[in-house]
């Protein structure tokens, strides 16, 4: 028989606090996308997402331009987006 887990108390910070999150997460980042290297329309992405108890926390936050975003949320996770080629050097 499976045990019930308790529920875990999950991180969700404030606005003005998820913002300061969100500014420290694209600085570390180094302001590109980590997946196509995009330095435009920049989005911080949950990759777990806080629907499946993700958290907001920097362990949990990655940067993703708006196409790698969309396509990560459509289950083709970091690939590059065919919007963007890879820059030289990207991660």
């Amino acid at each position: 028989m499976n045990a019930i887990r308790p529920k875990v108390e999950r991180l969700w910070l404030d606005p003005v606090s998820y913002g300061i999150l969100r500014q420290q997460v694209l600085r570390r980042d180094n302001w590109r996308c980590q997946s196509c290297g995009a330095m435009s329309n920049l989005e911080v992405h949950h990759q777990e997402f806080r629907s499946h108890a993700g958290d907001d926390s920097e362990l949990n936050l990655i940067t993703l331009c708006a196409a790698c975003h969309a396509q990560t949320h459509r289950g083709s996770n970091f690939n590059p987006c065919p919007r963007h080629e890879k820059p030289a050097g990207a991660v």
